[in-house]
């Protein structure tokens, strides 16, 4: 059981015992300059029950997974295969063998490309993506559609940069799009495009369709069964879960259909001198040693999410990116990218200062124990639309509060003044 703190439904989270399950939200960076931390949108912080999962297996039953026959390979083949049970669980999928775990996101949605994409696609067919996707969700689709004569078409964006839809019709005219690769939040804007009505109206044209959902599952829940999409990515470390581990969420008749891309133990069932036969789902496409203690890690982050009140949580953020619009967007020559209303974006502000390189802003707000995240975020296309070489961003998790906002308000004020003095 994680140790994280269940509020009833009409409580509010209780964010100080939130907070204290966190061990680096309570250290000062240096002596007396306590860590404000902004960056979870690029890693969150781990709280003591994962890192105490951890340390139970690389402490207590460190062997190997699978085919031992001694108690501690027992122990952690039954630690291993419940996260993937938690895992599946936690996406609505009843059988967790359609659960692959990967390296992380990247690694997930590669599989998926190259694997499925390898015999699904035919010169001319089309992948359907936009400017909002993160490097993982471009150059994956970009290879394999230069390997099969495949092309890229990009739905346009609004002003504000959210999905037209009408535009985002009019790329099946031709009926050759045969997938929809899309984020469930930017990691730049957290802008949240409509998922459900994108994976409708894909389906209804025979689209298949993939979810990063690398940004947006620390956020909300994600059920794949009833958004009915082909394919679902995340990364361990972005739910609060050991960096190293991913998942490939894939509908059991395209992983069944598809082609381990690494070869090596544990993926087969017999190999001959010159041929050999793939094992079953989920083990086909996790050739070699697993990342045992990082998988059981991610399995006490789910236990963690799910012992948390996610509407509480829900409210909560929502208060907090409200809050930051506010505040942030009161800041002389401070411009937050996206819409400016926060209806339909996660919890994440990016922005520039004027006069500021994102770069430089971010070591001076260091000074002041504020950690965000400067530069294009692997979001070079999205940079590019909006005429800048970078940006800079701050992105909330459950544990941050309105008043360490406020810090940042007023610490990027006081750089603004530092500035105009110069």
């Amino acid at each position: 059981m994680a140790d994280a703190v269940a509020t009833g439904r009409d409580l509010e989270l209780d964010v100080e015992r939130v907070r204290a399950d966190f061990p680096p939200l309570g250290e000062e960076v240096r002596p007396g300059v306590p860590l404000r931390y902004f960056d979870s949108a690029a890693t969150a912080l781990k709280p003591r029950s994962v890192i105490e999962a951890v340390r139970a297996c690389m402490a207590e039953y460190p062997a190997n997974v699978h085919r031992g026959l001694h108690v501690l390979s027992e122990r952690a083949t039954e630690a291993f295969e419940n996260a993937r049970i938690k895992v599946a669980r936690h996406l609505g999928v009843d059988d967790p063998a359609q659960v692959i775990f990967t390296r992380g996101t990247t690694e997930a949605i590669n599989l998926a490309a190259r694997s499925w994409g390898r015999h699904a696609f035919r010169p001319g067919d089309a992948i359907v993506l936009s400017e909002l996707e993160h490097h993982a969700n471009i150059v994956p689709w970009q290879m394999i559609a230069r390997e099969t004569g495949a092309e890229l078409r990009y739905v346009e964006l609004t002003d504000d940069l959210e999905y037209d839809l009408d535009s985002f019709d009019r790329l099946f005219d031709d009926g050759r799009v045969r997938m929809v690769a899309t984020t469930g939040m930017s990691n730049v804007t957290g802008i949240r495009p409509p998922v459900e009505e994108i994976a409708r109206r894909a389906r209804e044209r025979g689209a298949r369709v993939l979810i990063d959902a690398a940004q947006s599952l620390a956020h909300e829940r994600l059920d794949v069964v009833a958004l009915d999409v082909d394919f679902a990515a995340f990364s361990a470390h972005k739910v609060f879960g050991p960096t190293g581990v991913g998942v490939l969420y894939g509908k059991r008749e395209h992983l069944e259909a598809m082609e381990p891309v690494l070869g090596g133990g544990n993926m087969v069932l017999r190999v001959e001198r010159e041929t050999a036969v793939w094992n079953e789902l989920p083990d086909k496409f996790e050739a070699g040693t697993p990342p045992i203690a990082e998988v059981i890690g991610l399995g006490a982050a789910i236990d963690y999410l799910e012992a948390l009140d996610a509407e509480a949580v829900a409210r909560h953020e929502r208060a907090l990116i409200d809050h930051a619009h506010e505040v942030l967007g009161a800041v002389e020559g401070l411009r937050i990218l996206g819409p400016a209303a926060t209806a339909g974006k996660g919890p994440i502000v990016g922005f520039t200062l004027d006069g500021t390189h994102p770069h430089d802003l971010s070591h001076l707000l260091d000074r002041s124990g504020i950690a965000i995240r400067a530069g294009h975020h692997c979001a070079m296309p999205l940079h590019t639309r909006l005429g800048i070489p970078a940006s800079a961003r701050a992105s909330f998790a459950l544990y941050n509060t309105a008043d360490e906002i406020d810090q940042l308000a007023a610490a990027l004020g006081s750089i603004k003044s530092l500035l105009r003095r110069r």
